[in-house]
């Protein structure tokens, strides 16, 4: 069972996925909270798996309480965001979220998001993260001017799995594209993340933008 406890600070937000994860089996809704700081209470006394966490909210905004959770190795934590509105998304992934959704996303992408991130891996659809980085990773002052030397470390075949995990293919469609296996790829992807000391894809992704590795075009 999947433990979720909903964070937002509108009440019909809540309602309305609360009553499709309802519909779900083997999810189940533990708990709900107006905003971050009423989270971080709720998990001192709840079990959760994977919280699902607006960015604006009154008295603690999402990504100061994704920090936190993170911070103290708490549950998994999956971001809404409007997009256009929120531009404290990007903080919240490096913050350490496993992914994020934007408020208008199916219930089939929703329901499957929370799954994806509960089995240890990121939701970092190409619709919505290409969008979003693309958005904010201008905005990085010193994107690609201060190299990283774990950078370095990569193979070469290393650097092009990560450009793929970068533009958000599935390591099905990584092995399609450069002719590997699926195994393969799940390899290299285990080695790109042990040696840049990275947590998940989604920070894969964040690394290749910050660094330059990776470019729109």
């Amino acid at each position: 069972m999947i433990r979720v406890l909903l964070t937002d600070d509108q009440e019909l937000v809540r309602t309305g996925f609360r009553l499709v994860l309802r519909r779900e089996p083997g999810i189940d809704v533990v708990g709900e909270a107006a905003d971050g700081q009423q989270a971080l209470d709720l998990l001192d006394e709840v079990e959760v798996d994977v919280v699902v966490m607006d960015v604006r909210m009154p008295r603690m905004d999402g990504i100061e309480a994704t920090r936190r959770i993170c911070a103290r190795g708490g549950p998994k934590v999956l971001i809404l965001t409007t997009f256009d509105l929120d531009e404290y998304a990007f903080g919240a992934i490096k913050a350490g979220a496993s992914g994020f959704l934007l408020k208008d996303t199916g219930s089939a992408s929703f329901i499957e998001a929370i799954r994806t991130v509960h089995r240890g891996d990121a939701v970092i659809a190409p619709s919505t993260t290409r969008r979003l980085l693309s958005h904010f990773v201008p905005r990085l002052p010193d994107a690609g001017k201060t190299r990283d030397r774990r950078a370095a470390l990569l193979s070469p075949r290393e650097h092009e799995v990560l450009a793929e995990i970068a533009g958000g293919l599935t390591n099905a469609e990584i092995a399609a594209r450069l002719h590997l296996s699926e195994g393969t790829v799940r390899t290299h992807v285990s080695h790109i993340l042990t040696k840049l000391d990275l947590r998940d894809r989604v920070q894969a992704v964040v690394f290749a933008f910050e660094q330059g590795l990776v470019r729109f075009g």
